[in-house]
């Protein structure tokens, strides 16, 4: 009988190098999603001035074409399936192999030559660049939510015990660096450059997302070698000995997961696609100029560095997971209805956007950290994988509809009252949350540090 190890996981200084591993392969992918968002005004100029042509309802549809497959092809709902079967390590790999076969087509979409003609696709008449642009952003975006789910459960695996809502913050801070930078340098290095010099950049950062992440399958194997028992759901073997697939209906049936999924399908759906149409709206509604409107909307991003591990840290030692993020989805309510208003000036478009990142810090830093308290370690992969996919019908649908309403509304009234109300229907899910904890015990009020 093999003697028993310390486990690896007990070492601070191994947990924080896989932190630090895995998060840069999730920031990666947070850069190449939000790389195309500050890019949408060069993309409208006709092709003779460097664009390609699109509409607004073009780029809305391409917005929302990240989720198109884990949606309606169940794409998302089956990650979770292959990740809580085949384990972190292949999961991880595959995905971060898509997210940069996905960037290798939306670079071709951006740099071939195609005829006049436009494509027909539901209610769309859709420029072949633009149907090519989907398809990759399509592809990316099964890679890129399948390394979330990946990630998280990758956290969960190394921090169950320790500082995991400080963890799973960093990591989401580390990628919100992801978005803020795409936002900040993509339109300049477009427009010193070449529109496709983006792209090209963001395939480059994948390659080295997907060299990290073999470096965590490294280490993860030695957590397996290094006293970890299936009781701790080991990968691979023991895993396939842990899961069933009847175990789903243990997640169907808890009140908790389908409350957390709706707020998350309301609130990212209030900020994900908020942050893909800001720069133009800094530019129109406000008056920027296009070459810094990007870090207008980076804002957001960027405050999150350092707020959402300090929220984690706070509900790790002190709790109160869901008041945060009822605080953080009234506060997302209030930019929101602020951004409606008939208000031009650019100092209050700045005070808005630091509201935001504040609360889009407080929310996620609390939320995610409190799914593994209401759903088993064997089934975290597919319920993560059901919270992004049900998400995933409003990061699709919110998109498309703004396009149409910038379309016939070019205020922002309108789009800006979608995100509102979007956000509001949050904040009530949230309290509904405060409400079955009360009465199911969840302890999602109570400090993760196991003291």
């Amino acid at each position: 009988m093999r003697p028993s190890k310390e486990k690896i996981n007990n070492s601070p200084f191994a947990r924080w190098i896989v932190l630090i591993i895995v998060a840069t392969a999730m920031m990666m992918g947070y850069f190449v999603n939000d790389v195309m968002s500050p890019l949408e005004t060069l993309l409208e100029l006709p092709k003779e001035q460097g664009g390609l042509g699109w509409t607004p309802s073009d780029y809305g549809f391409f917005s929302g074409a990240g989720s198109f497959i884990n949606v309606f092809l169940l794409m998302l709902f089956f990650s979770g399936l292959i990740l809580d079967k085949m384990g972190i390590r292949f999961t991880g790999t595959l995905a971060c192999s898509l997210m940069a076969l996905g960037t290798l087509i939306k670079y071709y979409a951006v740099t071939a030559e195609f005829g006049n003609e436009p494509i027909a696709f539901l209610d769309y008449q859709l420029p072949a660049s633009a149907v090519w642009a989907s398809l990759g952003f399509a592809i990316f975006g099964v890679g890129y939510e399948m390394t979330g789910i990946s990630v998280s459960k990758a956290m969960v695996r190394w921090f169950t015990g320790h500082e995991l809502a400080l963890a799973m913050g960093i990591q989401l801070a580390m990628a919100r660096l992801g978005t803020a930078a795409a936002l900040s340098i993509s339109a300049p290095i477009a427009r010193h450059y070449t529109l496709s010099m983006p792209l090209l950049i963001s395939l480059a950062f994948l390659i080295i997302g997907l060299l990290a992440f073999l470096v965590f399958c490294v280490m993860d194997r030695k957590l397996d070698d290094s006293g970890q028992t299936t009781e701790d759901n080991a990968d691979n073997t023991q895993y396939e000995e842990q899961f069933h697939f009847s175990d789903i209906l243990v997640t169907l049936r808890n009140p908790g997961f389908w409350l957390i999924t709706l707020f998350c399908v309301l609130f990212y759906s209030a900020v994900s696609p908020f942050l893909k149409f800001s720069t133009k709206l800094m530019v129109m509604k406000y008056g920027v100029d296009p070459d810094i409107a990007g870090f207008f909307s980076s804002i957001a991003p960027f405050g999150t560095i350092l707020m959402t591990p300090l929220f984690g840290l706070i509900y790790d030692r002190y709790g109160k997971g869901v008041t945060l993020v009822i605080t953080g989805a009234l506060m997302l309510t209030a930019v929101h209805f602020g951004f409606s208003l008939p208000i031009h000036s650019s100092t209050i478009a700045i005070a808005l956007m630091v509201t935001l990142s504040i609360g889009y810090s407080l929310a996620p830093a609390a939320l995610w950290p409190c799914v593994p308290k209401i759903i088993p370690l064997k089934c975290l992969g597919t319920a993560y994988s059901m919270i992004f996919f049900i998400q995933n019908f409003g990061r699709a649908v919110i998109p498309m509809c703004v396009g149409r309403a910038n379309e016939t509304d070019p205020t922002y009234t309108t789009s800006m009252l979608i995100f509102g109300f979007t956000a509001l229907g949050a904040a009530v899910t949230a309290i509904a949350i405060l409400v079955i904890d009360k009465k199911k015990n969840y302890g999602l009020q109570l400090p993760n540090i196991k003291k």
